[in-house]
């Protein structure tokens, strides 16, 4: 690490005030240019850690850059990582107040849910599935509180990977019965289709997004809890949303969930 903790404490409050006011700022390496990977997660932990002492509660994790074209692309070989709490959840069939975000954007998400815990290393596909409980389709919306969306990866990471809501719904269904890399999505907004895609967009398998953030948690000492959900990483791009749009992700044998921007 290159940066003290009292650094890390100053940024990691000047980011989630960044998140709960809805402002946007300039990208943290302008100032700290030399932070390296373990001071964009100690900057989100610290955020975490400040969110968690207020009350909220952790309820999972999501997994971000899970297409290797895109890791390919932005020069790094594995996913990165932040951490969901219960304040980001929003209920199938619910309203998200723009006024509370600031560039917000949505991607259709294979949602898993844990019945056991994980540890690493060594994780592989095989033991997720075995310890998931059931998958359900979801979306995350994402909102980067960096200006214009322009940043670089160790600012996003620390900035929670741009955490901000997820809604989750549909039929939850068992692994078991689903090929999780064939299963389809189509992503409407307002009606309209903008999104299509199949689980196997993200990494091959949506479980090898899950076996991946397991054996990088490892690394740190951590494991993935029973109970937890992990976001496994958009199918498709992102889609910017505004006011008024109301967005519906349906899924192969996993019905629908949606939701509205008001």
């Amino acid at each position: 690490m290159s940066l003290d903790q009292a650094v890390i404490e100053r940024l990691a409050e000047h980011l989630e005030s960044c998140e709960l006011q809805a402002r946007d700022t300039t990208k943290i390496t302008d100032e700290h240019p030399a932070m390296d990977w373990d001071d964009a997660y100690a900057v989100q932990d610290a955020i975490r850690r400040r969110k968690l002492a207020r009350g909220s509660r952790l309820v999972g994790l999501k997994c971000g850059l899970t297409s290797r074209a895109k890791m390919k692309q932005m020069g790094v070989e594995t996913p990165c990582w932040g951490f969901l709490v219960d304040e980001y959840a929003v209920a199938d069939g619910g309203e998200i107040d723009c006024k509370q975000l600031i560039h917000p954007k949505i991607e259709p998400e294979i949602v898993f849910v844990m019945k056991s815990p994980l540890q690493g290393p060594g994780c592989h596909i095989g033991a997720v599935l075995a310890a998931t409980d059931f998958v359900m389709p979801g979306m995350e919306i994402i909102d980067s509180r960096y200006r214009d969306f322009k940043f670089d990866l160790k600012s996003v990471v620390a900035d929670n990977c741009s955490s901000s809501r997820f809604v989750v719904g549909g039929r939850p269904a068992d692994v078991r019965d689903l090929d999780l890399r064939t299963l389809g999505i189509v992503m409407e907004k307002n009606g309209e289709p903008v999104a299509l895609g199949a689980g196997a967009a993200v990494l091959g398998h949506p479980a090898a997004s899950v076996a991946m953030l397991v054996n990088m948690l490892a690394a740190r000492g951590e494991r993935l809890e029973a109970g937890m959900i992990v976001l496994t990483g958009g199918i498709t791009e992102a889609i910017a949303v505004k006011p008024g749009d109301s967005v519906t992700l349906r899924a192969q044998g996993l019905g629908s969930t949606s939701v509205r921007f008001v």
